[in-house]
């Protein structure tokens, strides 16, 4: 009965627009209150949910992502994008992507880069002739690539919850992220041609050179992350440090968008978005735990594999669970509440662990761009000043591509677990 009650409270909490984390917090004090479980339970739970040292990444990569930003090294990946992609019908579009690509490789949030990409491509391209709900659709459905790409925050917390290599996430990720980035661009294309969207002139190969030299700082952020955790110079933590200093020279004596009266505000929005983020992560700790003591996780576990032992199937079904709690919870908290119950599921049937991971997180990706709770989706409205349901249908053509990718990483282990068994050993 009580069980019943937490969730009732927290998705009434969620219904009427409360912010996750306090709905989460909210609901599972209300359990603690009705089973009369002490109080002090609750700063016990959030500690040890980001007790972990792996969870530093998380400010690091933040910070790294706003020094991109206000460093004017996210509009240099997207020059060098359009210069390469522009000539192309829809080339604005298929920019859009690319620079998701570059930007996911460096951030590791999806939101981050939603906003950051958006804030430019959204209006640049409706100035351009193509739709805006369509410029926005773009916008949102290529920024769900940045968490499979790595660096990755969503993988990051995974692996404090698993134990699972975080290195061997990141470079599981990638190929995936390829062929997203990929099926976008065909589905942007195909699009684009269908409905006279516009293409600029080619741009001449000195000038094509001109762009690269001016974005090899900001594409060569990227190599050091994955070549410093692959070739052991440097945890995922510390990786995200390398990737802030280097976009803080990068940005302030290269590019020179950034100067140090724009650090302390830079720093704010560091800490206001890090502490949003490990607030979640600690009462979605608490939550979990309640879930925990419930025996809910295994009851799940139990009602799948009721259905069917098969591999085939579960997969199937565990596919359908995560698209639909990405449609309704945030992302951190999902994988905080479903990842270790649904891990022993998948393991249990003979799925590999960093495969599994990488399809929930592709899984809770896809679900930040569908209604009611899909935040890239809100975001784009919001720089496009659209309807968010004008948004969603415009964003269909690419949900459809990406849950293409999304059963073919299903269902295709190797897509997953080639790359780091090649590099880090089965």
């Amino acid at each position: 009965m009580e069980v019943i009650i937490l969730f009732s409270v927290f998705l009434a909490l969620l219904l009427i627009g409360m912010p996750i984390a306090f709905a989460l917090g909210i609901a599972s004090l209300i359990y603690l209150l009705m089973e009369g479980i002490s109080l002090t339970i609750v700063p016990q739970r959030m500690y040890a949910g980001i007790d972990t040292f792996v969870l530093l990444c998380i400010p690091g990569f933040v910070l790294a992502g706003n020094l991109m930003n206000v460093g004017n090294i996210t509009e240099h990946i997207i020059r060098f994008s359009n210069a390469l992609l522009g000539h192309i019908r829809g080339g604005l579009g298929l920019a859009n992507v690319g620079g998701s690509m570059i930007f996911g490789g460096v951030s590791g949030t999806a939101v981050a880069d939603a906003a950051s990409i958006g804030s430019v491509m959204i209006p640049g391209m409706a100035r351009a002739g193509y739709d805006k709900p369509f410029a926005a659709a773009v916008t949102a459905a290529s920024s769900t690539i940045g968490p499979i790409i790595p660096p990755s925050v969503p993988m990051i917390i995974a692996g404090s919850l698993s134990g699972i290599s975080v290195g061997r996430m990141f470079l599981a990720g990638a190929i995936p992220g390829l062929l997203m980035g990929v099926a976008m661009m065909v589905t942007v294309y195909i699009l684009a041609v269908r409905r006279g969207y516009p293409k600029e002139a080619r741009v001449p190969f000195p000038q094509l050179l001109k762009e690269a030299k001016t974005a090899f700082w900001a594409l060569l952020m990227t190599v050091i992350i994955l070549y410093g955790i692959i070739g052991g110079f440097f945890t995922p933590t510390e990786a995200s440090i390398v990737a802030s200093l280097y976009a803080l020279v990068v940005g302030m004596f290269i590019y020179k968008g950034i100067s140090w009266r724009k650090l302390p505000g830079i720093l704010s929005d560091t800490v206001l978005t890090s502490s949003a983020l490990l607030l979640l992560v600690g009462l979605a700790n608490l939550f979990g735990w309640i879930l925990t003591s419930e025996q809910v996780p295994q009851m799940i576990a139990g009602l799948i594999l009721a259905i069917s032992e098969n591999p085939i199937i579960v997969i199937l079904i565990l596919n359908l669970i995560l698209l639909f709690v990405g449609a309704f919870m945030e992302t951190i908290a999902a994988l905080i509440i479903l990842f270790p119950a649904l891990l022993g599921v998948a393991t249990g049937v003979g799925i590999e662990p960093v495969h599994f991971a990488v399809m929930m997180v592709l899984n809770l990706m896809i679900g930040l761009t569908t209604p009611p709770v899909g935040v890239c989706l809100f975001v784009v409205s919001g720089i496009g000043k659209l309807p968010m349901l004008t948004v969603a249908r415009a964003l269909m053509p690419f949900l459809l591509c990406n849950l293409a990718v999304l059963l073919l990483v299903s269902y295709v282990p190797a897509i997953s677990l080639w790359l780091p068994n090649l590099l880090m050993g089965e």
